[in-house]
């Protein structure tokens, strides 16, 4: 049978600092930039999830858009939306909090969250309107 990819995005908008503890303030503020800001700073984020599956002769969906969506609300978008990533986000806690990083465990919280016969393909994880980080697994 034939494959189909679908993709859902999302929004949140949420704060973070990138820092790593063991250096100094001024080598923070060098590779960083503002980034490092102490007083932190914000992003309105968009998520694109993208799933692969075979079409369900009797719905022709791969997977409900609707159910997608609120899948990864439920996994990633309710942790995150208006919050501090450093402090507020447990499963996001001892990493420094970059799109990268960031990507990388969106994608362990959802990559088995699927129902059987979809798989997790893609991620694209929208910091700005002109910056993204985009993962596919290993």
């Amino acid at each position: 049978m034939s494959r189909v990819r679908v993709t859902r995005r999302v929004h949140f908008s949420a704060a973070h600092r990138l820092v790593r503890e063991d250096w100094s303030a001024e080598k923070n503020r060098r590779v960083f930039g503002p980034c490092a800001s102490p007083n932190w700073h914000g992003h309105n984020y968009e998520l694109d999830v993208t799933v692969e599956g075979e079409v369900d002769p009797e719905t022709g969906f791969v997977f409900d858009l609707k159910q997608l969506k609120e899948l990864v609300e439920g996994r990633v978008v309710q942790d995150l939306d208006h919050r501090n990533v450093n402090l507020d986000v447990p499963w996001l806690q001892g990493i420094n909090p970059t799109a990268e990083n960031m990507v990388l465990r969106m994608w362990e919280r959802l990559k088995d969250s699927l129902p059987e016969g979809v798989r997790l393909v893609k991620l694209v994880l929208w910091e700005t309107p002109r910056n993204y980080v985009e993962y596919t697994g290993d």
